[in-house]
Parts: structure tokens; sequence; C-alpha cells
């Protein structure tokens, strides 16, 4: 697989407040990138979920062995995603 694009699947409803706080991650997926707009997912994710309800995190690895989620969201990446990455 060439590129990937990183999404963020949010919690159900929610939305940034006046206080500027973020909503919640509840996973980290990844999609191929759309051959005819690489900045774009394919319509579903690695692990087979749509695209259209996710957020692009414009994450990309800062170098060779870094990993393909923000290091931050660890324990929120999944793995199914990450299984269809070691796979290609």
């Amino acid at each position: 697989m060439g590129s990937i694009i990183v999404l963020f699947e949010l919690e159900a409803d929610q939305a940034i407040g006046p206080d500027g706080v973020e909503p919640v991650v509840r996973s980290v997926h990844a999609s191929g990138a759309d051959p005819d707009a690489p900045e774009d997912p394919l319509p579903q994710t690695l692990c087979g979920l749509d695209t259209d309800a996710m957020e692009h995190s414009h994450y990309r690895p800062s170098g060779p062995g870094e990993p393909w989620y923000p290091p931050a969201l660890q324990e929120q990446r999944c793995r199914q995603c990450e299984a269809g990455l070691q796979a290609a």
C-alpha cells in the first residue's frame, strides 16, 4: 500500500464547545489514500468502517520507525487497521 490516511472516530454527538474542548477520540483508524485525491481517504478503513463520519487527523509519521498513529493515542489505535497495515 502506498500512502495511508489516519482518521479519528469520535465519540457520538461530540462537538467543540465554547470553551474550546476538543471532541473525544474513540479510535484511530487507517485508510488507503484515494488515488484521484491523495489527501482524501478511500470509502472504508482497513478494518471495514465507513470513513465518511470520521475526522481526518492530518497526522504523518515524522520519520522511519515512527508509529502510523499519533503516539499520544496509542491506546485508541485500531488493532484491525494495524494488522491490515502489517499485512500490506
